[in-house]
């Protein structure tokens, strides 16, 4: 079976040969962009042919010029959603699977240790050993108690594990913290390049519609014509 080769096009602005699937016509390019496109290269053709390279670089400049417009200075973060429009990358993540990876073993603990120290299993353990400590003390060994009332040495247990119990939690909270900067910053990323893809759309769709209305309009037009004429025969 015989495949058809199809001769390479010349784009406009690299001028380089190009495969007619690797870009489009000039104007099929959303009005907005193509207006962008014409004031860098005044004498574009809107027959000509303009690869997806170098329409990419034009769609992330034109991106970058509409966000400084509305927002002003642009942020780190604006910068990769512009440089993932043009590489077509995605950008959700699981936040949570890559911030476990880079937690060390100390930091790992700290978190179990916060886990446990915030349930009600230590509540109530902690709790019954508090119980048996003070009725061991004060009933069963009331002659020879080892920490006879008013518990001097439950009290310092009491204090160190609190001495110890506070920055722990700390620690495991500015870690959920960072977590959660992490997740608002993805999630911020991603719900800008859904506008912006969703506003692309939205003018690509319009520019398309407009054209075929065109298009309907020039056929309504001639089958006009047609009919005037075949009147005019039968005359």
């Amino acid at each position: 079976m015989s495949k058809t080769v199809t001769a390479p096009v010349i784009c406009q602005v690299c001028k380089k040969p190009k495969s007619p699937h690797s870009g489009m016509i000039a104007e099929l390019i959303r009005p907005s962009l193509l207006e962008f496109i014409k004031k860098k290269l005044p004498d574009l053709d809107d027959k000509g042919f303009i690869c997806f390279d170098d329409l990419g670089e034009f769609r992330k400049d034109y991106i970058k010029e509409v966000l400084e417009d509305e927002i002003g200075e642009l942020s780190v973060l604006d910068q990769e959603v512009i440089e993932s429009l043009e590489q077509h990358e995605i950008l959700s993540s699981d936040i949570e699977k890559q911030f476990e990876k880079k937690l060390t073993f100390g930091e790992r603990l700290s978190d179990r240790i916060a886990e446990f120290g915030g349930s009600w299993k230590f509540l109530i353990t902690f709790g019954a050993v508090i119980v048996v400590w003070i009725g061991v003390n004060a009933v069963l060994l009331a002659t020879r108690a080892f920490d006879p009332y008013p518990f001097i040495l439950l009290n310092l247990i009491l204090s160190c594990l609190a001495a110890v119990q506070a920055p722990v939690i700390m620690m495991s909270q500015n870690r959920a913290e960072s977590r959660d900067r992490l997740r608002a910053e993805n999630d911020y990323k991603v719900n800008l390049k859904a506008e912006l893809e969703i506003r692309h759309l939205h003018e690509k769709i319009d520019h398309l519609l407009r054209r075929q209305y065109n298009r309907l309009f020039e056929i309504q037009q001639i089958q006009v014509e047609l009919l005037e004429e075949i009147s005019r025969q039968k005359k």
